[in-house]
């Protein structure tokens, strides 16, 4: 704990070299490599990036039972934008660093300043601890796919970090986003006004929003909507999008079901034909008594001695998802990272980096 605190000013100029590198999903690998370059300096072992590109990197334990920490790697499209107008590096002013990459890349930092620290502990863990910075997870969480397939017959448990854990999530709420698309014939106004894309979206969307659904924190919405360009021509294709948010995956695959008998309505009734596509499916679950497991049970002692009453949740949104879908003991370790995410002027508060590291450590170094 004592390394951790006296780390202020490095785990700031860490931030700001990691952070500094643009990586919006798909294209993570610079910076992967230099979370790699960082895990071999502070002693982890079997460094290694993968083709994702995920960043891993090993802490021998007493067992081959594996811990696995997540951070994220890859940046949302808006922040790279920001990076390249800005042309530079993030800066670092009084307790934060400032500048877009900063916010998310934070927490990177933060988990290789408590690997470092077990590792400096001098202290076999009693389970091998995985340390992995995994790619595209604003894309499908397709890096946290593969670092699951390759640990989870020997977990005892993943913990994605997402802030300095006073808020922990121990169960995971099912996302599933579509675009729903219809195609009609185009034409000049004077050719008529039917059949027409426009009207079988505007009847199915008024039917989705009619979908009754009270329990299980389910929600339905639809944002965006594309059509046509100019006033006096019928568009030939049109779309909206579909986010449909349920912690019971029953419901969510009986909501699926609805949507897709409205289109089949709605085709017959405008001639208009309609397509259903997953644009990106987040699964969801609950681990039976998850509460009292011992990775929740402990996260949230450590939360509590962080000085936090953590606010608990069975509805995250992260990397986590994948492994409690798959029926393995996962939690989310969020809070305050910084502020003005995706904003030019993010930034990353580094005394919340460390207090996330110290969190980390204390999980890692505990005797299982």
């Amino acid at each position: 704990m004592e390394f951790i605190n006296a780390q202020g000013n490095r785990a700031a100029q860490m931030l700001v070299e990691i952070g500094g590198i643009i990586s919006p999903s798909g294209e993570e690998l610079e910076r992967a490599e230099k979370v790699a370059e960082y895990m071999k300096e502070i002693g982890l072992t079997d460094v290694k990036v993968e083709d994702m590109p995920n960043a891993i990197g090993i802490i021998p334990g007493k067992s081959d039972k594996v811990l696995v920490f997540i951070s994220t790697l890859d940046d949302l499209e808006t922040v790279a934008l920001h990076q390249r107008e800005s042309g530079k590096l993030p800066s670092i002013e009084g307790e934060r660093v400032v500048g877009p990459g900063t916010n998310t890349s934070s927490i990177t930092v933060s988990m290789l300043l408590a690997a470092e620290a077990i590792v400096k502990s001098g202290k076999q863990p009693s389970h091998t601890l995985v340390f992995a910075a995994v790619a595209q997870e604003e894309t499908g969480l397709k890096g946290m796919h593969a670092v699951y397939d390759t640990y989870k017959n020997n977990s005892i448990g993943f913990v994605d970090i997402l802030g300095d854990g006073r808020n922990i999530s121990y169960g995971a709420m099912g996302i599933h986003w579509y675009k729903v698309r219809a195609f009609g014939p185009a034409g000049h106004t004077l050719r008529g006004g039917l059949p027409n894309v426009n009207q079988a979206m505007a009847k199915t969307i008024d039917r989705i929003f009619r979908m009754d659904y009270k329990e299980d924190r389910t929600v339905v919405n639809v944002s965006i909507i594309e059509s046509g360009k100019v006033f006096n021509h019928k568009p030939e294709e049109a779309w909206f999008s579909l986010d449909m948010r349920s912690l019971n995956n029953n419901t969510l695959a009986e909501m699926e079901s609805r949507v897709k008998k409205i289109l089949s309505d709605v085709m017959e009734e405008t001639r208009i034909e309609m397509k259903l596509e997953p644009y990106q499916i987040t699964p969801g679950g609950q681990i039976p008594n998850a509460l009292e497991t011992p990775l929740v049970s402990r996260a949230k002692a450590v939360s509590e001695f962080l000085g936090f009453t953590p606010n608990m949740s069975n509805a995250g949104s992260s990397n986590m998802n994948i492994a409690i879908a798959g029926g393995t003991s996962a939690i989310g370790l969020g809070g305050e990272r910084g502020g003005q995410r995706g904003f030019p002027d993010e930034w990353a508060s580094i005394p919340n980096m460390l207090t996330a590291a110290k969190h980390v450590y204390l999980l890692g170094s505990f005797d299982w």
